[in-house]
Formats: structure tokens, C-alpha cells, sequence
């Protein structure tokens, strides 16, 4: 014990030594970063092992070692932001497997929960997870986007629908770049089977090919108008929407997962509906592909006028 008290004491003392003698101030040392920082204000404050800093000194010290190596190290940027693909999205030809792959688009259900349907989408099997084929995804959501520019190139109404959690703004969107219309709450059972009863409050206007009303006022008496395409991302809480579809005549795009039945649907989208990434960028890039039918259809529009 008395041993290791002397010993104790020993270093503390060499310690306190070499504290005493090693006082530096970090002001200017640093003379490689700090040439340029001759406009930050006073010169860094060096005194003796003996003497004490003021609050004033202490602070320009402070302020002169964060400006000579605030610089110093890395800046992480932020790799993913979700409103990137909402606000931005892009373009059916800039689809790319890359793209898909980073959004998750190829991630299934459970093998237990496969749909047989889905068999020909499938490319394999991985810790019991069914992996989409990303040729197939990005075949299938360029054909859609076709669909949904012709509709919109010859002035037809398309419905985007998507009511799960956090589905609203990409739907809201897709549905403003298009042109089109969205239901992002819930679906009331008979919208298009029954819409006299459902939609008699609403009212009617016509519109010219470069979207502008022509009518002064409502149309009186005229039919609730059905939808020509309707674009679904969350066809399992929307069944009755596809039935409904299925029975006025009215096609449908819609994102099939591998526990989705893909015949209720007219042009499935092979992808994961789970991943909000991966449904923000179907739906950017089919409100992408609306826009331009849409700005199509207006300068066709314009040019025939002009004649």
C-alpha cells in the first residue's frame, strides 16, 4: 500500500508537470488554415504556464481554434430525400434498373403469401422473400406509362387513387402533373357503379382540348362522368375500386406485390407496394408521363387554333 500511494503521488506530480509546461494556446498555429482567417477578428491570446485567461481572452481563443479547424474533416450529405422523387420525378426514360433496385421495387411478400398469379414476375427466392425481376418491373411500368400518356394526349379524365399511410402526396402530384384527379382518403363503395346517387351534389363542366372551361356555368342535368383510366397503388385496400372498374369497363394500372391477384387489373405493374420510395417513383414517373401527353395535346390544341 505504501508502494502504490508513492507511485500515485509520483504521477500525479508528473502530471501536473507536464500540464504546467504544456499550456498552449491554439490560436494561429495552425498557419495552413488559418491564413485566410485574418478577417475573423483579434489575434489568439498566448500567456505563460503561470497566468490565468480572462473571459474575454478565453472566448477570442475559443473563437480563433473554431475558425482555424472548424474546416477540418467530412461533411455527410444526406443520400436519400423522400420529396426528391415527389417534387422531381422522373421521366418514363430515365427509368432505370439502378433506380428501381435502390427503391426497393423488387422486394416481395413471403414465399407463404404468393400469389400463383405472379409466378411469371417472379426472377427468385431469397430468405424466404419472392424478388421481382427488374427487367420485368421497368417493362411493365414503361408500358403503363404509355397508357397513361395516350390517355391524357386525347383529353381522357384519369383517376389516381391511393389511401394508404403516406401515399397522399405522391398522389396528390402525380394527379396535378397529369392533369387528372385523386382520391387519397377512402373509396366510397359505388363512386362508378352507382354515381347518380353517389355524385349528385357534384356538378359539370366542359372543357376545351387545352383545358380551359368553355361553359359559363355548370351543366344542368348531366351525368356524373366516369373516369377513363384509373391508376391505383394500394389495390388491397381498394378491391371494391377494381371491381367496380372491372364492371363499368373502365381500365386499370394498378402496383401488383406478389401477393396481389394480377387479373384484376388490366396493366399490372409488377413492383412492391409496401416500400413508400418505391410507389412514389411509379407514381411521379406516370404523372410524368401525363404531363407530356397532356402538354402534347394542348400544343396540338394551339396549333390548329393558330390555323
Amino acid at each position: 500500500m505504501i508502494v502504490r500511494s508513492s507511485l500515485l503521488r509520483e504521477s500525479r506530480l508528473a502530471f501536473q508537470s507536464v500540464s504546467n509546461t504544456s499550456r498552449i494556446v491554439w490560436g494561429r498555429s495552425l498557419a495552413t488554415l488559418g491564413q485566410n482567417d485574418q478577417s475573423h477578428g483579434a489575434q489568439a491570446v498566448q500567456k505563460g504556464p503561470e497566468q490565468a485567461f480572462t473571459t474575454a481572452e478565453a472566448y477570442i481563443n475559443s473563437r480563433n481554434f473554431k475558425n482555424t479547424t472548424g474546416r477540418l474533416g467530412t461533411k455527410v450529405s444526406p443520400h436519400y430525400q423522400p420529396h426528391v422523387l415527389v417534387n422531381h420525378p422522373p421521366s418514363p426514360k430515365d427509368i432505370t434498373l439502378e433506380l428501381l433496385l435502390a427503391s426497393g421495387a423488387h422486394l416481395g411478400h413471403l414465399t407463404s403469401l404468393w400469389n400463383p398469379g405472379n409466378a411469371r414476375y417472379i426472377y427468385g427466392v431469397r430468405d424466404g422473400i419472392h424478388i421481382i425481376s427488374l427487367e420485368v418491373i421497368a417493362a411493365h411500368l414503361r408500358r403503363a406509362a404509355k397508357v397513361v400518356e395516350g390517355v391524357a394526349r386525347k383529353g381522357g379524365v384519369i383517376l389516381f387513387l391511393g389511401t394508404r399511410e403516406g401515399q397522399a402526396r405522391c398522389v396528390v402530384q402525380a394527379a396535378k402533373l397529369a392533369g387528372g384527379y385523386h382520391v387519397f382518403d377512402w373509396w366510397v363503395p359505388g363512386t362508378i357503379t352507382n354515381s347518380q346517387k353517389i355524385l349528385e351534389w357534384g356538378t359539370v363542366v366542359e372543357k376545351d382540348m387545352r383545358d380551359r372551361v368553355v361553359s359559363e356555368k355548370p351543366i344542368e342535368g348531366a351525368n356524373p362522368i366516369t373516369p377513363d383510366l384509373v391508376v391505383c397503388f394500394s389495390p388491397l385496400e381498394n378491391k371494391v375500386a377494381l371491381h367496380e372498374c372491372a364492371l363499368a369497363g373502365v381500365p386499370t394500372i394498378a402496383i401488383i406485390d406478389t401477393d396481389v391477384d394480377p387479373t384484376r387489373v388490366t396493366y399490372p405493374i409488377p413492383c412492391n407496394d409496401d416500400s413508400l420510395r418505391a410507389v412514389q417513383l411509379v407514381a411521379g414517373i406516370l404523372g410524368r408521363a401525363g404531363e407530356t401527353g397532356r402538354n402534347a395535346r394542348i400544343r396540338d390544341a394551339e396549333m390548329q387554333t393558330s390555323n
